[in-house]
């Protein structure tokens, strides 16, 4: 058991480990002959910018008495179109106006095209994590089975999957797959997303099965329960509880691997941080905005994922 003292003096050291690869960051960066411009990052991130608003064909502005709603005429018959909530107003009363002219501009907070790709990942990953938990589940049970040929056949898919490289199999299941069955590129990366990491889940979900003893199984088929409901009801919620710490493991590495799908032009937040650097000139600054928007997502799927932990624990 470990002091106060002993605690408060480990707790330094960390500290102290932490400062010094800072420094030692910091350091680096001030060897290289690099000008830091994180302004230039920050509106591909929040677009802070104003939103232009422009005529949509040829008229006149009509400006209301109260001088916050702005009437566009269009000289053509088309339906009068009324503007109001703008923040600044760029023309007045009477101006002829024609198609494409700007008229207004709204103040307000946009995700910018980093976020947009983030969100994209996150949208990816929780459909390809909740498809391979349940495909996943299948292959487990598909791997213990006493029938020959369900068995072997779930171990030939984990083999070949396992076998070979993420890269590949979304190559394969975009240009071969998605051609013949015509999916769009989301489909065809969470697809590929979802076979890939459904390996790795039955092998997972596999090994938690038999980690719990075999008497588990026996005694709730003494008690008349059937083998599925023993299955799901006794053994299934051991091997899950054995199983998490790996299974967030696996879900961490999809995320991150989710980055492999910007190769089949689908603007995740890899691909997105690679056309902002194509704007900007500013290469490590996106990607360390977008190494820590990888460790925000990461880090909240393992902090749920203790808190998860936790709770079963303590309902044991």
């Amino acid at each position: 058991m470990q002091t106060a003292k002993q605690r408060w003096l480990w707790n330094g050291v960390f500290v102290g480990v932490v400062l010094m690869l800072a420094g030692a960051l910091y350091w680096s960066t001030q060897s290289i002959d690099y000008h830091w411009r994180w302004e230039r990052v920050l509106p591909y991130v929040v677009d802070s910018s104003p939103q232009s608003i422009r005529a949509p064909f040829d008229g006149q502005a009509e400006l209301g008495d109260d001088g916050r709603t702005l009437t566009l005429v269009s000289e053509h018959g088309d339906a009068p179109l009324v503007l109001d909530g703008f923040s600044t107003l760029l023309v007045a009363d009477g101006d002829l106006l024609f198609e494409g002219d700007e008229v207004a501009r709204l103040d307000s907070l946009r995700a910018g095209p980093i976020l947009h790709g983030m969100v994209m990942t996150l949208q990816l990953s929780v459909v390809s994590l909740l498809c391979s938990i349940l495909l996943g589940l299948g292959l487990g049970l598909g791997r213990l089975s006493a029938n020959p040929a369900l068995r072997r056949l779930c171990i030939l898919y984990i083999e070949i999957i396992r076998g070979t490289p993420l890269l590949v199999q979304i190559f394969i299941i975009y240009f071969f797959v998605g051609t013949v069955l015509s999916l769009d590129r989301f489909t065809a990366g969470a697809t590929a997303l979802t076979l890939f990491s459904a390996a790795y889940v039955a092998e997972i979900i596999r090994a938690g099965i038999q980690a719990v003893p075999v008497g588990q199984m026996e005694a709730a088929r003494s008690l008349g329960m059937s083998y599925g409901r023993a299955m799901v009801e006794v053994v299934l919620p051991q091997a899950l509880r054995r199983s998490l710490p790996a299974l967030a493991g696996q879900f961490i590495n999809l995320i991150k691997d989710s980055s492999l799908v910007s190769v089949i032009s689908l603007t995740d937040l890899t691909k997105a941080g690679r056309e902002v650097v194509s704007s900007t000139f500013a290469p490590f600054e996106v990607w360390f905005t977008v190494a820590l928007l990888y460790l925000v997502m990461t880090a909240s799927l393992s902090w749920l994922v203790q808190r998860l932990e936790r709770r079963l624990s303590a309902g044991h």
